[in-house]
């Protein structure tokens, strides 16, 4: 158990999830003194409940800047701690015309370095057995696995002397002072990084900020027919959550398609897309609810759906299940990302969307550049 600082710091994070590991990451690297604290006795939330895929071309506006820089960050800090990031980029299938139409938008609107279209025989090459029109490749983005990668980040840093206090709750927060379940840690500045659970910690915030809670269904199936596909993988509806693929024109087309033809992949708010581990097990996903409180009982109708519609992504008459989780991540139809001063010297920063991987990095120098 790593005990809390003695002495005042710098900046101290709270949470250890990859929000707060990027600020205290950051942090680090300007030669402040900087400690964690994390309710878990290990990294147990949304950053390791996820898919390890690194969106950055599909982001817009801020969330595309801070996804190019954070893409860097990833590379510089695998060679660092240990882990592996797969340069792979990411696959998108189109299987509609309307789907088809917001890639060539995308592509004459971001150029070649970013999105290098393909015809149907480009995305067999990259997905054997899909039955697509054609689709996109973006070099960009990059995979990894969050259960590995998130301990590893977390034990550079303890590598580099910055602890981190585990099993430690917060309970409130002061100016210069944060008192939590193990007692008193002093700071001259603070980073709240607890994800949807600042609705707990301070309702009024994220009341503001119009946040609630996304609970997401996904699963791991073992790979028909022992598949290994690089790059991380999108679909038709991905275009339709993305805001880089959102704010194109054909996108209410595409919308409407979908409405038509199959209006339950909509009322789930589904985002079939996929990736893979390491072993070769897919993680595949996934499904949107958002609700201030979510009920504890899952609707196997929800699983059945993914599983239709993955068994039909990779051409397989049908998907063995490996593992089923929930994730779960703060949501706000406001913002991205709440960055907001809630005392002199205490940010709460959350990234209000499903991208915490993606951007986390090259948010924490816009966050620390504005609290320092």
């Amino acid at each position: 158990m790593t005990p809390l600082p003695a002495t005042p710091v710098d900046l101290l994070v709270v949470g250890a999830g990859v929000v707060g590991l990027a600020h205290a990451v950051e942090a680090h690297l300007r030669g402040l003194t900087v400690a964690v604290v994390d309710r878990d006795a290990f990294a147990a939330g949304a950053s390791v409940r996820n898919f390890g895929h690194v969106c950055v071309t599909a982001q817009d506006g801020d969330a595309l800047r801070y996804a190019l820089a954070g893409r860097e960050r990833w590379l510089w800090l695998a060679a660092k701690a240990g882990f592996d990031v797969v340069e792979a980029g990411t696959l998108v299938v189109a299987r509609r015309p309307e789907e088809m139409a917001v890639l060539e938008e995308f592509a004459a609107v971001r150029g070649g370095e970013q999105v290098r279209l393909l015809d149907a025989a480009g995305v067999a090459r990259r997905l054997p057995g899909a039955e697509a029109l054609g689709g996109a490749h973006l070099p960009l983005d990059l995979r990894l696995d969050s259960p590995t990668a998130i301990p590893a980040l977390a034990g550079w840093l303890a590598g580099q002397g910055v602890p981190i206090a585990r099993r430690t709750s917060v309970l409130a927060v002061e100016p210069g002072l944060v008192r939590t379940s193990r007692g008193d840690v002093r700071a001259a500045r603070t980073v709240l990084a607890v994800g949807h659970d600042l609705d707990r910690l301070l309702p009024d915030v994220a009341d503001a900020a119009g946040m609630t809670r996304c609970l997401l269904r996904m699963l791991e199936v073992a790979p028909p027919g022992g598949v290994r596909v690089a790059p991380g993988v999108l679909t038709g509806l991905s275009l339709l959550r993305y805001g880089g693929f959102t704010a194109r024109p054909a996108a209410a087309a595409l919308r409407e398609a979908v409405a038509a033809e199959a209006p339950e992949l909509l009322d789930a708010g589904v985002n079939l897309m996929f990736t893979q581990r390491p072993d070769g097990a897919i993680v595949l996903g996934d499904t949107h609810h958002y609700s201030a409180t979510h009920a504890p009982f899952d609707d196997e109708d929800t699983a059945a759906l993914l599983l239709r519609e993955g068994a039909r992504l990779l051409g397989a008459p049908s998907l063995r299940v490996l593992r089923r989780w929930r994730g779960q991540y703060a949501s706000s139809a406001l913002t991205d990302v709440l960055d907001a001063e809630v005392a002199s010297g205490v940010r709460a920063v959350s990234v209000t969307s499903g991208i915490g991987m993606t951007i986390a990095h090259g948010l924490a120098p816009t966050v620390l550049d504005s609290l320092l």
